[in-house]
């Protein structure tokens, strides 16, 4: 008897933890869920009245919250994923925040930087080509390697 109580009480904590972690398919449904969404609210917009729009774009909010929690669920389970190394920068390294529209010189998205594989860190796959994700200090950033502007700003992202 008591082996069966220590038993279930040892699965009942361990399940929580299995619970946390998104499959993959998980963000795909999130992500669909979300375009979905955002038909529907263009359908509000053009057919229907103020209320079906309120209705669509709490819809709309409410999705984009969700896939944001269970991404954070996600970095929370997946802690190790999540640590790197220090990052080392290029001659005259010095962090400044940035946002979208700057633009980097060509030696900080050099090939050392990029992040080959998005689908590890659940980050949108970039535009065939000419864009990358790249690291920069405790942030990742997707530039666009023709001319340096950045298109997309994650801060915080690596611990």
């Amino acid at each position: 008897m008591r082996k069966m109580i220590l038993a279930a009480v040892a699965a009942a904590t361990l399940v929580p933890t299995f619970a946390g972690a998104q499959s993959y398919g998980e963000v795909r449904r999130d992500q669909r869920e979300i375009r979905e969404s955002r038909r529907d609210l263009q359908d509000a917009r053009r057919y229907g009245d103020r209320g079906d729009v309120r209705d669509a774009r709490r819809e709309l909010r409410e999705d984009r919250r969700e896939a944001r929690e269970d991404w954070r669920d996600y970095r929370r389970t997946h802690g190790n994923v999540y640590r790197r190394p220090a990052y080392v920068g290029p001659r005259g390294y010095r962090y400044r925040p940035v946002n979208v529209g700057y633009q980097f010189a060509p030696n900080y998205y050099g090939r050392q930087y990029w992040i080959n594989d998005y689908q590890t860190y659940r980050l949108a796959r970039p535009a065939y080509g000419y864009q990358r994700w790249v690291r920069y200090g405790r942030d990742v950033v997707l530039v666009d390697t023709r001319n340096g502007r950045v298109a997309q700003v994650n801060n915080g992202f690596f611990y």
